[in-house]
């Protein structure tokens, strides 16, 4: 296989700001694997949280472009344990998962959703995110991007109000992402005063190590709560099982396609709801993530809508929540020129 990389500096149209980090760019490493005249596309993105920069992934896969160069490629699985017994991060992981499963699907002539044999019949609409800022920026994003189902990244002392005046714009649903700033005590305050606001589910309250206070949570909570954080890899599934009503599961921090689908047939044996969410990422890594949207119950997969312009074509979401589906096999996805 030939190995390409390239740093793109994503543009955002607003600042995207949670409890614990603020920006404007996004800095995403692209993926490309060619075999065959086939090219298929994975992503990437830096992450300061888990300290990984787009230097550090670029380091770890051209340390094995030789070994990609003449490695007997057949399926990406197999390729997804080489990777592991590298050592690689999974973010970088995730890189090349994803063009491994976007160059198979191109080299069979189907999409993958074709492959895993799944119907795109039925799928969950994917939130937009509002960030956190002024209640007058937040609802100015609203009206800019009307949408059935909002998450609405909070962390401050008066977030209940915040709901409370954001719901005065619209009958939207509400999802409530903390990003680990709430206490387990004023999560189940929240609960019930969230819960008649019309939210549907709280994600991430607190800390990711916080686990018991995610059991308080479980027990008393009167909303159900996504695990996120607390939910990286594939071995955290079963332990969430126990202080979760279901699971975030992100791409680049499992390390791609491969282990997410064994996570989601984890979580679905445990009775847990499946959600996948992005990344601040292009079209390259959301049209990986709407490959598997018949098998999830929830959706976070608006990176690519909150850019000032992409870097790929591939999946489109319609302005009714609708996902349009490219013909090309694999995730569909083609560099713009």
């Amino acid at each position: 296989m030939q190995l390409t990389l390239k740093k793109y500096t994503l543009n955002l149209k607003h600042t995207f700001r949670i409890s614990r980090e603020a920006h404007d760019t996004q800095d995403t490493l692209v993926v490309g694997l060619s075999l065959d005249g086939k090219t298929g596309y994975g992503e990437a993105t830096a992450n300061p949280y888990y300290k990984i920069s787009i230097e550090s992934m670029m380091a770890e896969i051209t340390a094995i472009e030789s070994d990609l160069a003449t490695f007997a490629f057949t399926t990406p699985e197999i390729l997804h344990g080489f990777l592991i017994s590298e050592g690689l991060s999974n973010f970088a992981i995730c890189a090349l998962d994803l063009a491994a499963h976007d160059l198979y699907g191109k080299l069979e002539g189907k999409p993958l959703h074709e492959i895993w044999k799944t119907s795109t019949d039925h799928y969950p609409i994917t939130n937009y995110t509002i960030g956190l800022a002024s209640i007058d920026e937040m609802v100015a994003k609203m009206k800019e991007t009307p949408w059935p189902i909002y998450k609405i990244k909070l962390g401050t002392e008066d977030d209940v109000a915040i709901v409370r005046a954001l719901r005065e714009h619209t009958d939207a649903i509400f999802r409530i992402d903390a990003n680990c700033a709430w206490s387990a005590k004023e999560t189940i305050f929240n609960a019930p005063l969230l819960k008649d606001l019309g939210v549907e589910f709280l994600e991430q309250p607190l800390k990711a190590d916080d686990w018991e206070g995610m059991e308080q949570v479980m027990h008393q909570s009167v909303l159900p709560v996504i695990a996120d954080e607390s939910c990286i890899v594939e071995t955290d599934v079963e332990k969430c099982g126990l202080h979760f009503s279901g699971i975030n599961i992100k791409l680049t921090k499992c390390g791609g396609l491969t282990p997410a689908l064994r996570m989601i047939k984890k979580a679905k044996e445990m009775g847990l709801k499946v959600m996948v969410g992005c990344m601040t990422e292009s079209t390259v890594g959301i049209s990986a993530i709407a490959q598997l949207l018949p098998q999830l119950d929830y959706v976070d997969m608006d990176g690519a809508m909150l850019l000032n312009g992409d870097i790929a074509q591939g999946v489109v979401i319609s302005s009714d929540g609708k996902v349009i589906f490219p013909s090309l096999g694999g995730s569909g996805v083609t560099l713009n020129s």
